[in-house]
């Protein structure tokens, strides 16, 4: 996964490092809880840490980014160029 784009209050933010499944978890289990901050990355270069409180009702887009040599929706490998 390169990376994963997360639309939350009409921005766009990104984390990376870590499994699509793995947010939606987090996301999942915090708000059970009723709610949960998330570590997002805000702007592009540079990290710049964001968190974004996770509740009930509050819309989230989660939004995988394939690596170069991922498969695509057709289940073959293809680079990006």
């Amino acid at each position: 996964m390169k990376r994963i784009d997360i639309v939350y209050g009409g921005q766009l933010y990104s984390v990376g490092g870590r499994e699509p499944d793995e947010i939606l978890d987090e996301i999942a289990d915090g708000v059970k809880r009723g709610a949960h901050w998330l570590r997002v990355n805000d702007g592009e270069g540079l990290r710049r840490d964001a968190l974004l409180l996770i509740t009930a009702g509050v819309p989230i887009a989660v939004i995988p980014i394939p690596g170069d040599r991922e498969p695509d929706r057709g289940g073959t490998t293809t680079p990006l160029e």
